[in-house]
Parts: structure tokens; sequence; C-alpha cells
């Protein structure tokens, strides 16, 4: 699965067996049959991608249904409907309700997922609408959200079969998270600002060990030092740079200069 595929609403039980669960003595009951009519309604208009009528009508279900799985069901819905029509703060509170609410649903990986692509695929939109704001300025939040969901995924569920896309997608953040801090670092030396340069060179290889941007991180660390007059750090850089990076291009070709946008990771 790609990692940007998109996710879809994911099916706590199958439609032939709400009705009967729901209506054990063991769960709580749904006032009449509504509840199972509003949710097939709403589940319709999902289909159809009518996502604010799904988001009315799944509200209500949850609303009728407390307590019941398919009350579990429509907090799932709601959060991806609410996620589809951009509303991501309403989608991850959704979410923190449903993994608090519901801690032992088996549902769970599912919802970790889905908190996790809601910040995923927010912060790549976020990234391509306000290209132009100063680097400095820029919150990686968004990113660090959905690491973090995506890391619980695997952690507590290994076999999910969400679990491998959500890998995936954790690689993918680890390397743009360390391609925003070389860039920073490029852009404070390209300006002279070579202390702030050396500080963001020096984070990127600390927390982003195994990332390709690594390489020039550790370029940068070292010229930015040089410029500074601090000939041991360099030569520190210089001799960690060399040993991993024999071949490196940036002792060639020095501070590169980007052919897209710095922003177009993928």
């Amino acid at each position: 699965m790609s990692p940007f595929q998109h996710v879809r609403p994911w099916a706590l039980v199958a439609s032939a067996m709400i009705a009967g669960l729901v209506g054990c003595s063991s769960t709580p009951k749904v006032d009449d049959d509504s509840a199972e009519k509003l949710y097939a309604e709403a589940r319709d208009d999902l289909n159809a991608g009518s996502y604010d009528k799904a988001i009315k009508a799944l509200e209500r279900v949850e609303g009728r249904g407390a307590g019941t799985l398919l009350a579990q069901q429509a907090m799932l819905d709601l959060a991806y409907a609410q996620w589809r029509t951009s509303e991501r703060v309403q989608a991850i509170s959704t979410l923190d309700r449903f993994i608090k609410l519901y801690p032992s649903s088996p549902a769970m990986d599912y919802a970790l997922y889905l908190k996790g692509a809601v910040n995923f695929n927010d912060n790549l939109g976020m990234l391509s609408a306000v290209s132009r704001q100063d680097l400095s300025e820029r919150d990686q939040q968004a990113s660090r959200d959905a690491f973090q969901a995506f890391k619980q995924l695997v952690e507590q569920y290994p076999d999910s079969k969400y679990s491998a896309d959500a890998r995936l997608r954790m690689d993918y953040i680890v390397n743009s998270l360390a391609e925003y801090e070389v860039h920073v670092a490029r852009y404070y030396y390209r300006r002279g600002a070579f202390l702030a340069a050396a500080n963001r060179a020096q984070q990127a290889v600390r927390d982003y060990q195994q990332a390709p941007a690594t390489e020039e991180a550790l370029y940068i660390l070292a010229v930015s030092y040089d410029r500074l007059g601090l000939t041991q750090l360099r030569d520190d850089a210089d001799r960690v740079l060399k040993g991993n990076f024999p071949s490196s291009r940036y002792l060639r070709d020095g501070v590169r200069v980007p052919e897209r946008a710095w922003w177009q990771f993928w």
C-alpha cells in the first residue's frame, strides 16, 4: 500500500452482525431501530461522498446508540468524514474521544492509524499551501503528532493490517523532517548566520541519523564551524562526514541549490 493511498472507513463489524450484537443483553440497547436505519443512511452518504450530510447523521447515531458497537462505528466514520471535509481539529478530537472511551475496542488499531493519517495528510497540505512562509517560523507539529500515532500503532499492534503502511509513513515523516532541518540550516548558511546553521545541522544529525539528509547536514556543520573559526569542531564533523560518506558530492560541489521548491520532498 502506498503511503499516499486514501484511508477508507473501517468496518467495526459486518453489517449483518450489528443488529444482533447491539441487541445482546451484555451490550447497551439502542432505543429503537431508528439508529440502525440512520446509520445505514449515513453510510450511503459516506459512500457517495456527501460528507456533510453523513456527519450530521453520524452524530445522531452516536447519541442514540451510546455505548454500543454501532456508536463506536459511528464515531470512527464521523472522524473519517470530518477529515474528508478538512475539519482536522474536529477529526482528531473525535478520535481522541474514541481512544479514551473505548481503549479495548477491536478497532483501536484503525483509530490510531486514522489519527496518524489525519495529521500526516494535513501536514502535506500545509507545506504546499504556505511554502513561501519564512522557514524559521514553520511548525512541524502535525508531522510529529502523526509519527507518534503511527508509532503507538506499530508498537501495540505490530500484526495489524494497518501497521505496514504506518511504518512506511513513519519513514517518510522522518526523512521529511530531516530534510526540513537541513533546508533551514542551508537557509541560514547562505545568509551568513553560521551559528544558527550549525545548530540546525547538528539537530538534524542528532535526531535523524539514518535519514539521507544527514550527509548534507554533516557538510553544513563542517563548513559552518569553519566559518566560525571552530577548527576542532570543523575537523570532527569533517571526519564523520568522510568516514560515513567517503564519496560525498558535497565535498565536491558544496552547499547545494535545490532544483525544486524545498517542500517538494516527494
